[in-house]
Parts: structure tokens; C-alpha cells; sequence
């Protein structure tokens, strides 16, 4: 068990994790007349591997490729298919359904930390997490309708594959203790390679080459790529499954305000009241996080 002050900084890395990623969410939508959603997936893992790769040749850390199993389950389900399967999403559903149920992925983490980790939630998880729940659906709005079939399932696998691969993360961190920053540098290029399948699957538009599309990528493939991750894995390694995976609520919470503020896309009373339920939630799971958790 691990302090109460190791658990804040966990926590000050996640909001840090949260900000960046949510501000990723905007460019994403930004880039999506410049380049196709899954040739920016590859391209941005592929940049953030080499970035990757020359720190750590710099910092003269090893190399070792990290235990096979568990990394090519996390670089499946958490790298590559929660990317893929929401950049599909948002092909075939409205892109605002979309992004909140892929987020739904730290219920999923809940039960999959219960299932393989034995990480039992307790009653103020269970607090916090019908909390969010409430949120969620308050956002989501079904009784407006969710877009297409097809997206919404799509949108929810997305969400069931980030919430195995965190726990495939906690189980690695906990079996190997692995360097988080080789962990991370190898999951980009693992991404990067498993990407590349799908982008001759599907057809997509012509790249646009233009400065909004260098800063852009440049934006996706190292802050919220490689740093991005980087501080991900340093979270899960040191707070629980659940704990991190009901934290990355506050993306979804972050980017409706920054399309609101942004964008101009005012959210409607429903997501207002969903992100005040979510915002309740994260507050009782991480203070509950941190009497219990390291």
C-alpha cells in the first residue's frame, strides 16, 4: 500500500493525462478534412515511436522488448482496437454519441479489474461509479437516439477494449514492474503496426498536406501519443484499475467544455447535468482512491 501523497501525484498525473487527451479529442475533429482516420492513427504512433525510441537512446535506457503476452494484448485492444473502433465510430455515428459511449470503458474496467484482478470495488466505488453512470447516460441521451446502430456498437467495443487493456496493463506493472517509458515506447510502434492493416482495408480520403495538418499530427503523435501515454501507463502502474479508469472520465467531461468554449458546439441542459454527475463521481471514487490505494 502506498501513501496517501503517492496517490496524489498519481492523481496530478492523471489530470495532466486527462487535459492532454481531452484537448486531443478537438484536434482529432480538426484534422478529419486533412487526413484519414486511420492513416492519423498509424501516423501519429509512428512519429511517437520514433520520439520514443531516441529518448531512450539518449538516456542510454534499455531496449528489451517487454513480457510478449500482455504487451501485444495491450497494444491490441487498448492501443490499437480502442483508436480504430472510435475513428470507425465516428465514420457510421454522430461524433458527440460517439466520444461518450467509448467512454463508458471505466465501467468496463470495473469489471474486468473484479474478473481477473480480484479488485473488488467497494461501497463508495459503487458510489461514485453510479454517480458517473447516471452522468454518462444524462449525456448520452438515448431517448434522442444514439446515431446509427452500427456506431454505437462500435463506439462501446472501443470502450470494452480500453477498459481490458488497462487491466492487462495493472496485471503487467504488478507481475514485471517493466520501465513505463520502454513499456510506452513499445506499444506506439505495436500501434503503428497493427494500424497499418486496417488503412488498406478501409478507403479514406486523400491526405490534404498543410501546416494545420504538420502541427496537428505533431500535436497527436507527441504530446498526446507519446507524453500522453507515457503518464497513462505511469498512473495505472501506481493506482488501481478502478481508480484510473473511472479517472479518464474527465476526458469526455473536458472535451464537451472545450468544444463548448472552442468549438462553439454549446452543450445542451442534459450534458451539463451529466458532467456534474460525472465530476461527483470522480471526486468520490479518487477520495476513496487514495484512503485505500497505492
Amino acid at each position: 500500500m502506498k501513501s496517501n501523497q503517492t496517490d496524489h501525484g498519481a492523481l496530478l498525473l492523471m489530470a495532466l493525462t486527462v487535459t492532454l487527451w481531452g484537448f486531443s479529442w478537438i484536434a482529432m475533429k480538426h484534422l478529419s478534412v486533412f487526413i484519414g482516420p486511420f492513416d492519423l492513427v498509424m501516423v501519429r504512433y509512428g512519429v511517437a515511436f520514433i520520439v520514443l525510441l531516441a529518448i531512450l537512446l539518449a538516456t542510454r535506457q534499455p531496449l528489451t522488448f517487454p513480457p510478449l503476452g500482455l504487451t501485444l494484448g495491450i497494444a491490441v485492444f487498448q492501443t490499437m482496437a480502442f483508436q480504430c473502433l472510435c475513428q470507425l465510430a465516428l465514420v457510421t455515428g454522430g461524433a458527440g454519441h460517439v466520444v461518450m459511449l467509448a467512454y463508458t470503458m471505466p465501467f468496463w474496467v470495473v469489471l474486468f479489474a473484479w474478473m481477473l484482478l480480484g479488485d473488488r470495488p467497494t461501497r463508495r466505488h459503487m458510489i461514485g461509479f453510479a454517480s458517473a453512470g447516471i452522468g454518462l447516460v444524462a449525456i448520452i441521451a438515448p431517448w434522442q437516439g444514439t446515431g446509427s446502430l452500427t456506431g454505437s456498437l462500435l463506439a462501446l467495443a472501443g470502450g470494452v477494449s480500453w477498459g481490458l487493456g488497462t487491466v492487462l496493463s495493472k496485471m503487467m506493472f504488478q507481475r514485471y514492474a517493466p520501465n513505463v517509458l520502454n513499456v510506452t515506447m513499445w506499444q506506439m510502434a505495436l500501434g503503428a503496426l497493427l494500424t497499418f492493416p486496417v488503412t488498406l482495408m478501409f478507403s479514406q480520403q486523400s491526405i490534404v498536406w498543410a501546416p494545420d495538418l504538420f502541427w496537428g499530427v505533431a500535436y497527436m503523435a507527441v504530446i498526446a501519443s507519446a507524453l500522453g501515454w507515457w503518464l497513462w501507463m505511469s498512473v495505472v502502474r501506481r493506482v488501481s484499475a478502478t481508480v484510473a479508469g473511472m479517472s479518464s472520465l474527465g476526458v469526455p467531461v473536458l472535451t464537451v467544455l472545450l468544444a463548448w468554449l472552442i468549438l462553439a458546439e454549446q452543450p445542451t441542459l442534459p450534458e451539463l447535468v451529466g458532467v456534474v454527475f460525472i465530476m461527483a463521481g470522480l471526486v468520490i471514487v479518487n477520495l476513496e482512491g487514495g484512503r485505500r490505494e497505492g
